[in-house]
């Protein structure tokens, strides 16, 4: 016989963990804490993204008395994107609510990202701002302005802290995006793409008292080749013969303008078997066409994929008139300070 499933919860807060075990029941008190504060229900699940150090056993023994921890636990480290996709896959609640596990977000600040969602319609994501910031300047701090600064002009989505994890979302938004390899860091982007409105909000940091940190400097050479991806993404994955085609376009016009001279130099009488300028003519040209060949390709793939039930080319919500809506759920605190709407 099996066991009846509780009622949906009003939140659901996905948290990544990966050799954790020091910080995990700290994490889980403060969070029933802080949730315990405002009248949402909620549901915390605790992703176990394959940790060595007993974390996974812990995670068993706190559920064991807590009825609203759900342990979710990977066969392998498969990274912080993998394991926020599980939880995103179990999410019940029409709020999500992420954070790392580090502690050095502040579990206190969930209900305030919820109150922004309580009370404004026009937001669909709130992500935090750690503007006081208790990490290294150098190795932490100055990259992570720099990479910030570089999203927010490369994907037009202006945040101040991309990096940070305390971010809450509308349950649509959620289920309209994948996470895969290292996307996590651009969520605010797939959101946006996704149809979101973001709203930023200052919440507290703290330093790293227990545990290592899982990352280091290496990690900058791997958001410029994703903000790549991400770029290509947000502009032409449904039009990729823009982006082939016309870095094709760009290449073979001036293969064909030499060509050109070339021949005439030819028709006049010069020899041009031996010139540098002929192998250079022929290459541009040859690259243009297999950009433009890649391109047509491309489109031909998304209609497929699109065509074949894959994601949806859009997301659309009809207008429902005010006396057929449902009644809006009370505040559950006064109005935020100090909060920057993006989008």
């Amino acid at each position: 016989m099996t066991t009846p499933r509780t009622p949906a919860p009003d939140v659901s807060i996905v948290v990544p963990i990966y050799n954790e075990v020091e910080n995990l029941h700290d994490l889980v008190e403060r969070i029933a804490q802080a949730m315990a504060a405002q009248p949402l229900s909620f549901e915390l699940l605790a992703v176990d993204d394959g940790s060595r150090d007993g974390s996974a056993d812990r995670l068993r023994e706190l559920a064991a008395t807590r009825p609203w921890l759900r342990p979710v636990f990977l066969a392998r480290n498969y990274g912080q994107s993998s394991a926020l996709q599980a939880g995103f896959d179990r999410v019940r609640g029409r709020y999500v609510v992420t954070l790392d596990a580090d502690l050095q977000n502040e579990p206190g600040d969930i209900p305030l990202l919820l109150q922004r969602l309580e009370t404004d319609a026009g937001v669909d994501m709130v992500s935090g701002w750690r503007k006081d910031r208790q990490d290294a300047e150098l190795s932490r701090k100055l990259p992570s302005r720099i990479a910030n600064r570089l999203i927010s002009r490369a994907t037009g989505v202006h945040l101040h802290d991309y990096g940070c994890a305390l971010k809450a979302y509308r349950r649509p938004i959620i289920d309209r995006i994948r996470l895969y390899g290292e996307l996590h860091r651009f969520i605010p982007s797939l959101a946006k793409e996704a149809g979101a409105r973001i709203a930023e909000v200052p919440v507290r940091h703290h330093a790293r008292t227990r545990g290592v940190s899982k990352y280091g400097i290496d990690r900058t050479f791997r958001v410029v080749l994703d903000l790549i991806l991400i770029v290509f993404f947000m502009r032409y994955r449904q039009r990729p013969l823009h982006a082939f085609g016309g870095l094709g376009l760009w290449l073979a016009t001036p293969g064909v303008l030499i060509l050109l001279w070339l021949l005439l130099q030819k028709l006049m009488g010069h020899d041009i078997g031996n010139r540098p300028l002929l192998l250079a003519g022929v290459m541009l040209l040859l690259m243009g066409v297999q950009f433009v060949a890649a391109g047509l390709i491309g489109e031909l793939l998304t209609r497929i994929y699109h065509e074949a039930g894959g994601a949806p080319q859009f997301h659309a919500q009809e207008y429902v008139p005010e006396n057929e809506r449902k009644p809006a759920q009370a505040p559950t605190h006064g109005a935020p300070e100090a909060i920057k709407k993006i989008a």
